[in-house]
Parts: C-alpha cells; sequence; structure tokens
C-alpha cells in the first residue's frame, strides 16, 4: 500500500540485524554539485523487527509529530533536563540515589530516547549487577524520565511500565553477570592479539579499569616509560589513581600511543572518534565476544583482573589501590599506604 505524501517511509536495512526495518520521514534536500540531482535527508524514527511493526511507529510519529532536533535528544540529554526541573525540590539523598541509579545507564545514555524499546531498558536491569533495592530506584527513574519526555510530547509510549524487575526480589542479578574470563577465554583472546580492538578487551584484563577509564583515556596521560598512565576524572574518590601497565599489554599501549591518528583519545574509532560506552560495546566488544563464542560483559574484565591478581597472592591493598576500589579501603590503607608506580607495575606483573 502506498503510503501518502509527506507521510515518511519504511526501509529494510542491508546486513545480519536484530531490527532490520527502519522508520523514517524527509526532513529536507540538497543538490548534488556533480549530478545536479536532487537528493534527500532522512531522519529515523526508529527500528523495528517486521516491517508491519515500523508502520506503527511511522503512525505513531504522524499522530504527535515532533520536529528532527527532539528526535535526536538522548538519555543522557533528557536526564539532564530532567534533573535541572527534578533535584531542586528533592533532598539531598534522593538526588544521590538517583544519580547512582543513572551510572547504570551508561549502555544507553547516547541513545536517542525516541527510539529507546522495552529490550533497551530491560537489558540495563539485567546486566548492571545491582542488588533489587537498586533496580527499584532505576526503575523509578525510567519511570520519571518517560513522564517527563511524554509531558514534553518527546515519545508516545511509556517503555518503563513493563521493565520487570520481580525476578530478581530473592537474589542479586550479580551472580549472573559478575563472571571472569578463564584461562582458555584469555588463551583465545591472545591468539588473536594483532587485532587491535581485542587487544583492547586484554588492556582491560591486565589493568583493572572501568571500561569507561580505559575509553576516556587521553594519550598525554599515557606514560609508557615509567609503564603506567593517570585516571583523572572517575565515579568514584578512590578511582583517580595511578594504573601499573603489565609487561605483557606493554605494546598494546604503544601501538594504539603511536597510530597514526590524530585522535587525542588513546582508544578510538577507526574513523579517530572518541567512543561512547555504547559505541565500544555494541561496535566492537559484543561482536567480538559473539565470534569468539565468549559470553561476557565489559565489567566482567575488571572482575577477572581482581580476581587474578588474589589468586598471584597478591595483597588486597595493593589490588584496591590498581583498581579503584571505592569504599573498599579502611582509614588506616587510605592514609598510610603510599604504593609507588614500581610497586604497582611489580604486582600487574604477577598475572
Amino acid at each position: 500500500m502506498r503510503l501518502p505524501n509527506g507521510y515518511g517511509g519504511v526501509v529494510k536495512l542491508s546486513g545480519n540485524r536484530r531490527r532490520p526495518y527502519a522508520a523514517r520521514i524527509t526532513t529536507g534536500w540538497h543538490i548534488n554539485d556533480i549530478t545536479g540531482k536532487r537528493i534527500q535527508h532522512y531522519q529515523i524514527l526508529g527500528y523495528a523487527p517486521t516491517r508491519s511493526e515500523a508502520l506503527q511507529i511511522l503512525a505513531r510519529y504522524n499522530n504527535y509529530p515532533i520536529d528532527g532536533e527532539t528526535l535526536k535528544l538522548t538519555f543522557r540529554e533528557i536526564y539532564l533536563r530532567w534533573s535541572e526541573e527534578k533535584f531542586p525540590t528533592i533532598s539531598h539523598s534522593n538526588i544521590k540515589g538517583y544519580r547512582a541509579a543513572y551510572a547504570t545507564c551508561e549502555n544507553i545514555a547516547d541513545m536517542p530516547f525516541h527510539n529507546l524499546r522495552l529490550n533497551d531498558l530491560q537489558q540495563v536491569i539485567d546486566h548492571c549487577g545491582k542488588n533489587y533495592p537498586t533496580l527499584k530506584k532505576i526503575r523509578v527513574l525510567f519511570n520519571q524520565l518517560y513522564s517527563y519526555a511524554m509531558k514534553h510530547e518527546i515519545v508516545s509510549k511509556d517503555y518503563s511500565a513493563y521493565v520487570n524487575i520481580s525476578k530478581y526480589k530473592d537474589r542479586n542479578p550479580n551472580k549472573n553477570i559478575r563472571s571472569c574470563f578463564s584461562t582458555s577465554e584469555i588463551a583465545l583472546l591472545w591468539k588473536h592479539k594483532n587485532d587491535p580492538y581485542c587487544q583492547t578487551v586484554l588492556m582491560l584484563i591486565y589493568n583493572g579499569v572501568r571500561v569507561s577509564e580505559l575509553l576516556d583515556l587521553k594519550k598525554e596521560n599515557v606514560h609508557l616509560s615509567e609503564q603506567y598512565f593517570d585516571v583523572i576524572d572517575s565515579k568514584t574518590e578512590n578511582g583517580i589513581r595511578k594504573v601499573p601497565i603489565a609487561d605483557k599489554v606493554l605494546p598494546f599501549y604503544q601501538r594504539w600511543l603511536h597510530d597514526c591518528s590524530d585522535c587525542e583519545y588513546l582508544i578510538h574509532t577507526l574513523d579517530s572518534q572518541h567512543f561512547t560506552y555504547y559505541m565500544y560495546y555494541h561496535n566492537v566488544f559484543q561482536p567480538l565476544m559473539f565470534r569468539l563464542h565468549i559470553d561476557h560483559t565489559p565489567h566482567c574484565c575488571r572482575h577477572t583482573t581482581i580476581s587474578l591478581l588474589a589468586e598471584a597472592h597478591v595483597d588486597q591493598t595493593t589490588i584496591k589501590k590498581i583498581v579503584g576500589h571505592s569504599g573498599a579501603m579502611s582509614l588506616t590503607e587510605r592514609i598510610y599506604t603510599h604504593l609507588d608506580v614500581p610497586a604497582l607495575v611489580e604486582a600487574i606483573n604477577q598475572i
């Protein structure tokens, strides 16, 4: 059936995709200087597994049309707009709770809010590794953001209402996701060490940083001669630290530091752009794990580091200093422990 002029359309995208059908509208035109032909500019409204579902996305848009710029607002931008209104009206403890809940949403933070679906929200719940009370706070945050988005006619459907946390009521989802890479899985990664992005996974396993800390690491903060790098921005106070570079992965840092890219960040995309967590997880980490038949999340690299250090009989204070554990160090450890970089390098080289 032909759709009305100006209504928009549905196209099927190439490749093996979970949601191959895209609902889109025309947002403008330009003239090709070489051919003289008019070229359309499109705005994607959303993706769907079937054509009929993509048509429903298109229908919802035409019932509640919004401008193209609003469609581009990300989860992060909606959160910031909502928090500007909400935070002045609530207690400091409630603000801390919402901020902690938002911190678990890193993998969807850069997705257009309008494109989010139930599966995206449920993935946050299923893979964040938090206990049931925290999961309740995350769901409340989703409820609040969707209420804000619907009030401002950014979305027409509240997917947060269908987020399920009941299956975690009597158990901690950490048991499912906080697994470590096995010896055989690490060996498999080493077989692909010439793959630059496989190198990033090995770098995570042998440094214990949060994935966001590695993605935000700038070249200017990497010190190859002394074998460490500075984490200058972290989610916790203890996260601001010097992280040792193990001998095994030092060549990977050298490769990334001295590549031909003019990107200021050590780890970057093929076109020299800064990686967001969402880009790295969906475009690099997840496809690599699928190809190698390994079932882990990026955060499992951090747990692997801790496990390997413990198995190598590295003392707990040193482990905490390397991985930047918040709240894990005693007052005595925080005040009187001054581990220098060579000692940290020696410790990380035990794994």
